[in-house]
């Protein structure tokens, strides 16, 4: 399901499955994002199946293999202006890498759980 600003390929599993189980919910709100932002926000990471190497690591499903979570390609300026919005749209999931080559904000509108504490902010 192809939704606007983002391509099906951005958001489909990269473990080689092809699925792609986007909530709409958490689409919506990353869609204002981007509008808000005014600039392209390049997904790195979106949709991951339960055999994507990064949830086989984990003892209980991460927000990105509930389908609302994206880790948007950004740095410097941009990155302020994401994580500004972010918090003003009430994304309750955001971890931050600004160091080294693959800089990044991890979003996520992931329900509260007893191992998954919300609002969190985190960095990498």
């Amino acid at each position: 399901m192809a939704y606007s600003f983002f391509s099906d390929r951005e958001l489909t599993c990269r473990c080689g499955c092809g699925q792609q189980q986007m909530q709409p919910d958490f689409m919506s709100r990353l869609i204002e994002l981007r509008i808000l932002c005014g600039f392209p926000l390049p997904v790195t990471s979106g949709y991951r199946c339960a055999n994507h190497p990064e949830e086989k690591k984990k003892t209980t499903p991460g927000a990105h293999s509930l389908g609302c979570a994206v880790d948007i390609a950004c740095q410097g300026e941009q990155a302020v202006i994401v994580l500004k919005h972010a918090l003003d749209l009430g994304f309750t999931g955001i971890g931050i890498k600004q160091k080294g080559g693959s800089r990044f904000i991890h979003l996520d509108m992931a329900p509260k759980t007893t191992t998954r504490p919300r609002p969190w902010i985190w960095s990498y």
